[in-house]
């Protein structure tokens, strides 16, 4: 139970969903599974690095910056980013959240908890996705606008969190 709730946190819901509106509506429509792939495969790399005790300073903070990062890949995202740019910002920001989940592992044991917060992140990732094909859809003529917007809002509310960790 703890490793599904403990993606809700404000700081690794947001990133979560980012990924998904991100992977979205900027690479091609194939490819939309890459950026969730890319998250969960470095954050649960990185949850065996924290469960082991690695972690960085001010990690939290960086965290919080993340935040910022993936609204300013929104607020781009209607112009081309070279693919390998994008996923390997992804794969750093998810390298981060790894890390905090990892530190965070409960005395039950590692494997159910990474099972757990596995589970939360790939369901995030699906409501971004869908929030992205909704923009898509239904915001077509003014997806630009709404990325942007969305990616400003993202980008508030990490300042905020970094301004409150």
């Amino acid at each position: 139970m703890e490793g599904l709730a403990h993606p809700f946190g404000l700081d690794h819901l947001l990133a979560m969903l980012a990924v998904g509106v991100w992977s979205v509506s900027a690479p091609p429509a194939q490819k939309t599974w890459q950026g969730p792939a890319t998250f969960l495969l470095a954050l649960m790399a990185s949850a065996v690095l924290g469960a082991s005790g690695v972690t960085l300073p001010f990690l939290e903070h960086a965290i919080a910056l993340s935040v910022v990062l993936f609204g300013a890949m929104l607020i781009v995202a209607a112009k081309p980013m070279p693919k390998a740019l994008g996923l390997g910002l992804i794969a750093a920001a998810a390298a981060l959240h790894g890390l905090a989940h990892g530190a965070e592992t409960p005395a039950t044991g590692f494997a159910g908890y990474a099972a757990g917060f596995l589970l939360t992140t790939a369901a995030l990732h699906l409501g971004g996705v869908s929030l992205g094909l909704a923009i898509r859809r239904w915001l077509a003529a003014r997806s630009a606008v709404a990325l942007g917007g969305l990616g400003t809002l993202l980008g508030f509310a990490g300042v905020y969190l970094f301004n409150h960790v």
